[in-house]
């Protein structure tokens, strides 16, 4: 890692917070991918945050499949990461998804 900073789940989480803070769901999910490429482990705040981002940019579909994602992944899933998801489908329009 560049300057001394250790890149583990802590830091990526960090990463991911802001991404969803500033609206940058794409680059959430590019950060979510190059995780798993480094075998960085994912948490349930990694998923949520992810999923938080989806939702403000409104894209429902990444946020469910990040769900899905989870499932597969045995991540559990909490009450924020449900409350993101319906976000993201009520952004969308998504009523039934939700």
């Amino acid at each position: 890692a560049s300057a001394g900073v250790e890149v583990d789940t802590i830091t990526c989480n960090a990463a991911l917070s802001a991404c969803e803070k500033g609206g940058q769901w794409a680059q959430a999910l590019k950060l979510l991918d190059q995780m798993s490429s480094d075998g960085v482990v994912s948490d349930t705040i990694t998923f949520n945050a992810t999923v938080s981002a989806c939702a403000k940019g409104g894209e429902w579909h990444k946020a469910l499949r990040l769900l899905a994602d989870m499932a597969s992944d045995y991540v559990e899933l909490n009450s924020i990461t449900f409350a993101a998801a319906v976000s993201a489908c009520e952004k969308g329009g998504q009523w039934v998804e939700a």
